[in-house]
C-alpha cells in the first residue's frame, strides 16, 4: 500500500514537468510544418513582369493585390539579367502601356502566357502578332466605366461653367471684380449627343439623365429598347444629325482603323457654333489640326479632352494654348478604388491564363 502511494506521488511530482515537455516537443512542430508549407506556396507562386512602382507605373497601394498570387519583377531588374528571369516569367501586368509588349521582350519571354492590361484600350498592343505566340491578351473592361463616365461629365461642367477659370481669378491676388467673361452656358435641359453607347457610354447617359438633358445616341449597334427607355436615349443612325442637334458632343469609342480620325474639319463644321466636344475616349479620334482651326474660328464654342495625341502634347503645341480648351493629363481611371479594382482585374485575368483556365476579358481576333 505504501508502495502503491510513493508511485501516485511520484506521478503527480513529475506530471507538469511531463506535460511540458510534451508541449516543447509537439508545439513547435506544428508552426515549422506551417512555415514549410508557407514556403513551398512562395516557391510555387508564378512570376510577373511589370514596369515599376513609382509615379509613372503602379502605386504601392495596389502591390499587395499582384504579391498575392505572383512573384513581381520590375522591368529595370528584368533587364539587369534577361537571360535568368525571362524563362520564369509567365505574365506581363501592363500599365500606362508599359512594360511594352514589343518583339524584343517577348522573345525574352519563353514561357508567357498572357499580357493583362489594365484598362480598355488595347491600341498600342499587336494582338495578332501577341497571340500568334501562343500568348493571351486580357483587358479590364466594366470596372473603368464609373469612374471615366464620372470624368466625361466633370469635364463637360467644368468646360460649361468656365470652373477652372474663376478657380485662377477667385485667387488672382489682383482681382477685385468678377468678370463678365465667366459667363457660361447651361447644361441642364441642354442636348447631349454621346458617340460610342458602350459601357461608358451608356454611364454617362445615366448621369446626364439628372441634369434633364436631351440624350441623342450614335453606336454601330442600336442599344434595346429598355436601355433606351431607362435613360430617355434617342438612337441616331446618321451620326451627322447627332452633330447638327447637340449643344455637348462626347466621344466614348475605342480606337480603331474605323475611328481615327473619325472627328475632323467636316464633322466639326457640322457642330453648332455654341457647341463643346468633350473626348474621353483616344487622341487619335479627333483631328487635332483640325479641331484647333475650328477652336479658333469660332465653329464651335469650346472642347474639354482627358485625352491627346501625344500625352502629353508637346510644350508649344496651339492647343495648350487656346483659352477656349479644357486639357487634363488622361486620368479618367485615376482613382484608388478604381485604380485597385482594375489591378484586380489585372491579375484574376493573368492567374486564371497561368492556369489554364478560361480568361475572363480575353480579347479575341473576329
Amino acid at each position: 500500500m505504501s508502495s502503491l502511494c510513493y508511485t501516485r506521488r511520484i506521478r503527480n511530482l513529475w506530471a507538469p514537468v511531463l506535460a511540458s515537455w510534451l508541449l516543447e516537443v509537439t508545439i513547435p512542430h506544428r508552426p515549422v510544418r506551417q512555415l514549410k508549407n508557407l514556403m513551398t506556396m512562395a516557391e510555387d507562386k508564378p512570376w510577373a513582369l511589370i514596369s515599376e512602382v513609382s509615379e509613372q507605373g503602379f502605386i504601392k497601394e495596389v502591390t499587395d493585390i499582384m504579391k498575392q498570387h505572383f512573384h513581381i519583377i520590375c522591368l529595370r531588374d528584368f533587364l539587369q539579367n534577361p537571360q535568368q528571369h525571362g524563362p520564369k516569367i509567365q505574365a506581363i501586368l501592363m500599365w500606362n502601356t508599359y512594360p511594352a509588349a514589343e518583339p524584343s521582350l517577348l522573345s525574352s519571354l519563353p514561357s508567357l502566357k498572357v499580357v493583362a492590361n489594365g484598362g480598355v484600350g488595347i491600341d498600342h498592343l499587336d494582338v495578332p502578332y501577341i497571340t500568334s505566340l501562343g500568348v493571351k491578351v486580357a483587358n479590364t473592361p466594366g470596372v473603368v466605366s464609373d469612374a471615366t463616365a464620372d470624368m466625361a461629365m466633370g469635364l463637360l461642367l467644368a468646360s460649361a461653367r468656365k470652373i477652372v477659370e474663376g478657380h485662377q481669378i477667385a485667387v488672382d491676388p489682383k482681382t477685385t471684380s468678377i468678370p463678365q467673361s465667366l459667363m457660361g452656358v447651361e447644361v441642364t435641359g441642354s442636348t447631349l449627343g454621346i458617340i460610342g453607347m458602350g459601357h461608358i457610354g451608356y454611364k454617362i447617359a445615366q448621369r446626364s439623365k439628372g441634369f434633364d438633358m436631351k440624350i441623342l445616341y450614335h453606336n454601330r449597334h442600336r442599344r434595346s429598347v429598355e436601355d433606351e427607355q431607362s435613360v430617355g436615349a434617342s438612337y441616331c443612325e446618321n451620326m451627322d444629325d447627332l452633330l447638327r442637334e447637340s449643344d455637348f458632343v462626347v466621344l466614348v469609342v475605342n480606337l480603331s482603323p474605323e475611328t481615327k480620325g473619325l472627328i475632323g474639319h467636316r464633322e466639326l463644321s457640322l457642330m453648332k457654333p455654341t457647341a463643346t466636344l468633350v473626348n474621353v475616349s483616344r487622341g487619335l479620334v479627333v483631328d487635332q489640326d483640325a479641331l484647333v482651326k475650328a477652336l479658333r474660328s469660332g465653329e464651335i464654342r469650346a472642347a474639354a479632352l482627358d485625352v491627346t495625341h501625344p500625352e502629353p502634347l508637346p510644350r508649344d503645341h496651339p492647343l495648350l494654348s487656346l483659352p477656349n480648351v479644357l486639357i487634363t493629363p488622361h486620368v479618367g481611371t485615376y482613382t484608388y478604388a478604381t485604380t485597385r479594382r482594375m489591378v484586380q482585374c489585372m491579375v484574376d485575368n493573368a492567374v486564371a491564363a497561368v492556369n489554364g483556365l478560361p480568361v475572363p476579358n480575353e480579347i479575341k481576333l473576329k
